[in-house]
């Protein structure tokens, strides 16, 4: 059913701290698959633009890169560096539904979701404790309600991106279960 020759790209959608990059580390080190991060894509961007890195400026950044170039901008730039590159690679952070559509029509493409308790996943984010996830937990639920739905294709729409996913990771278990339900679903891909 997914069987491709070529490069795979793997776009990978989920809830904030879910486990994507979890996801990431996963097919980067054991399958040596490339990884392409609109977070990172986002957070160079934002220096440029001298302001300070934290969700509320990842958001407007990337909506307003989106309404300059299209919905699915963020998206079709990482796909040109990985297509330059030509090894398997994974997209990772995909919130909008055009960015899922615009590398779909790219062909060779397939989308993982992963998702996880609101509290686990919370959790999770303030032990990584990076620079945009140093918040409180009511600040924590409505920048994901913020980022869960939209009718503006140029803004987040989360539960559209989980709900067009070829495969779905519920990531309230062990690392070890993870890693195996994404080592099975690669053996069906490849």
């Amino acid at each position: 059913m997914y069987t491709f020759p070529l490069m795979i790209i793997i776009g990978i959608t989920g809830t904030l701290g879910a486990g994507k990059g979890t996801v990431v580390d996963y097919l980067v080190n054991k399958r040596s698959f490339k990884h392409y991060s609109v977070r990172n894509y986002l957070i160079e961007e934002i220096k440029k633009r001298n302001l300070e890195v934290n969700r509320d400026n990842m958001v407007i950044v990337a909506n307003d890169l989106r309404k300059k170039f299209g919905s699915n901008y963020l998206a079709l730039e990482l796909y040109k560096d990985a297509k330059k590159v030509g090894k398997n690679s994974i997209i990772e952070s995909l919130r909008t539904p055009d960015e899922i559509l615009g590398l779909r029509n790219k062909g060779n493409f397939v989308l993982f979701a992963v998702d996880a308790d609101q509290k686990k996943r919370y959790k999770r984010i303030t032990e990584r404790a990076s620079e945009s996830d140093k918040v409180t937990f009511e600040k924590f639920k409505k920048d994901e309600e913020r980022e869960m739905q939209s009718n503006d294709p140029t803004k987040q729409n989360l539960s559209k991106c989980i709900l067009m996913a070829d495969f779905k990771f519920d990531n309230n278990g062990t690392i070890k279960k993870l890693y195996e339900e994404v080592e099975k679903t690669i053996e069906k891909i490849i």
